[in-house]
């Protein structure tokens, strides 16, 4: 069995956080690397206000741990979680990049059907 080439698993990464660290402060942004997304983001009926960022940060807890444990299981769930997303539920990431991940999340169900959380 061939090693997958680094590079292109690059090409495939689905999304990624980023840390940029400046001497006071410390900025976070999530890259998406989803065709759609963008396009599905800037459609949403409503703003990131609508909930509070604390509603964003509970759901994406749920949805990057159930994410992250089938990226560790391709054999079960396949090669569709190829990364596991370094989510930190302690770091105050701001309600931009947790209304930005709670969407992507929102769009994976919608594009693809992949329930990742049950909701009531």
């Amino acid at each position: 069995m061939m090693n997958p080439d680094p590079q292109n698993k690059e090409k495939h990464k689905k999304l990624q956080l980023e840390t940029k660290q400046e001497i006071d402060s410390v900025e976070y942004d999530l890259l998406v690397f989803e065709p759609g997304f963008e396009t599905f983001l800037a459609t949403l009926p409503y703003s990131k206000e609508f909930y509070g960022n604390e509603y964003y940060k509970n759901w994406n807890v749920l949805y990057v741990s159930e994410w992250n444990a089938r990226a560790l299981n391709p054999l079960k769930y396949g090669d569709f979680y190829e990364t596991q997303i370094d989510y930190q539920p302690n770091i105050d990431y701001g309600i931009d990049l947790n209304f930005k991940l709670y969407q992507y999340f929102q769009f994976i169900e919608k594009e693809y059907g992949i329930i990742l959380v049950k909701r009531k």
